[in-house]
């Protein structure tokens, strides 16, 4: 049986728009974004199917085009329209912080970062060069690298802060295995940072390792001076 052929009231689609899309489980969302099953299966058999075989909504948006192709009924074009939905949060998030007056919200940077880093397989540093109000000038992905190590270059991080004029940089990194802790060599190049950016004027106000659903501040752990 079809959903379309169920009462009206237990249709995902239809409980979302009479109930609101909060009420909805992870299988009712992703059936909906599925939108058609496959033969013998229906949407939300579908939905579930994935959950249940990656162990979890984390692990099916995460999930690279090869491990979410060997789903039968799931494509290419699914893999598309996800990561293209994704991508939308993503932006939205950014929109949000762009308009925020300043970055100094632990839990306005916690999303933000959450969203640009939990989807990469490998370790990637970023910064995000802020105004002399601590508002947003650009987020920029500087240096990726493997698994579990990013080589860093303190040279090119001071040209993007000269590039756009930044007055303050925050900066982060993810760790894909989730482990928030920060490393020797993670709190070593943070101090050589702040040691080669106050030559130039520019405030660090701190360095966040991102996990899979959490980040870790260095600031807020005493590992940086503000």
């Amino acid at each position: 049986m079809t959903i379309s052929c169920w009462p009206k009231m237990e249709r995902p689609r239809e409980r979302l728009l009479k109930h609101g899309v909060k009420t909805l489980s992870n299988a009712e969302l992703l059936a909906i974004f599925l939108r058609t099953g496959r033969p013998g299966k229906t949407a939300l058999d579908l939905a579930r199917d994935l959950l249940n075989t990656f162990g979890g909504l984390d692990k099916v948006l995460e999930a690279n085009l090869k491990k979410f192709t060997s789903i039968k009924g799931l494509g290419v074009a699914k893999f598309c329209q996800l990561q293209a939905s994704l991508e939308l949060v993503r932006r939205h998030h950014g929109c949000k912080v762009e308009e925020s007056i300043s970055f100094t919200n632990h839990d306005l940077a916690k999303n933000y970062l959450l969203s640009n880093f939990t989807h990469l397989e490998h370790e990637t540093f970023a910064c995000l060069l802020l105004d002399n109000k601590n508002k947003l000038i650009r987020f920029e992905t500087l240096f990726t690298g493997t698994i579990n190590h990013a080589q860093i270059y303190p040279r090119v991080v001071a040209q993007s802060c000269l590039k756009h004029n930044a007055a303050a940089i925050i900066f982060a990194h993810n760790h894909p295995s989730g482990c928030l802790n920060p490393s020797e060599s993670d709190r070593s190049i943070t101090m050589k940072l702040i040691k080669l950016l106050d030559l130039i004027d520019v405030r660090v106000l701190d360095h966040f390792i991102v996990g899979k659903n959490d980040v870790y501040s260095m600031a807020q752990n005493g590992l940086i001076t503000l």
